[in-house]
């Protein structure tokens, strides 16, 4: 069986994208959780073998001999694990052309984008929606994800309440943020807090978020007030 290697559910945003990768594929595998930041982190980042070759870097994905660290990279190595077995890779991408396109190119601007807003928002799934002044950079970045937003659903998100309609890879990709905006309040449009609630309905999510609320690490420089 797989085994994902993740961070502190509050706090680690691209442990929930590559949870949410493998919880897509619909492949069995079992988690192992390592607290990040605490005062062992520099030992454990040393020395624990399920973190190797990554340096440290949550998540981690073993399959066998197999290891594959990066959100994206392990997004990628279960479609072509599907793709393998047969299922086929439209379990994460659209079928239409057109559409996977434009799925392909949101998720990589979010993979590589949007510094000013992973800063001054740092995931922290304790918060419930007290809002802080956001900076020109960080407005900035919220509206550049709105217009993604906007786009994908109006040309493909017909078939449901997601980016393409269904649940896919964009939708991974943009989990973590639509988490950033309920937990710091931001203010959105009508069509962006549909999907935001939909995100955050999800059964996926839902289980996500009562994790996080069982686990007793505090990182206090993530608990921005």
């Amino acid at each position: 069986m797989m085994k994902l290697v993740i961070g502190n559910r509050r706090y680690s945003s691209w442990s929930l994208r590559g949870w949410l990768a493998c919880r897509q594929s619909g492949l069995p595998f079992e988690v192992e959780v390592v607290s990040l930041y605490d005062a062992e982190w520099d030992q454990v980042k040393r020395t624990n073998p399920l973190l190797a070759p990554s340096a440290g870097k949550v998540p981690t994905l073993w399959d066998g001999d197999a290891v594959v660290w990066d959100s994206l990279a392990i997004l990628e190595y279960l479609c072509d694990r599907l793709s393998d077995d047969g299922v086929g890779r439209d379990r994460f991408w659209p079928r239409d052309r057109a559409a996977a396109a434009l799925a392909r190119s949101l998720v990589a601007e979010m993979h590589g984008g949007f510094m000013a807003l992973r800063s001054a928002l740092p995931l922290n799934l304790g918060r419930t929606g007290a809002p802080i002044q956001l900076s020109p950079a960080v407005v900035a970045d919220v509206d550049r994800i709105l217009t993604l937003w906007a786009e994908a659903r109006a040309r493909f998100g017909q078939g449901g309440p997601f980016l393409f309609g269904t649940f896919g890879a964009a939708d991974i990709a943009f989990a973590p943020v639509a988490l950033r905006f309920i937990g710091y309040g931001v203010a959105l449009p009508g069509f962006a807090q549909g999907y935001v609630d939909a995100l955050n309905e999800h059964p996926w999510i839902v289980a996500w978020r009562a994790e996080a609320d069982a686990e007793p690490w505090r990182v206090e420089a993530f608990e921005i007030a």
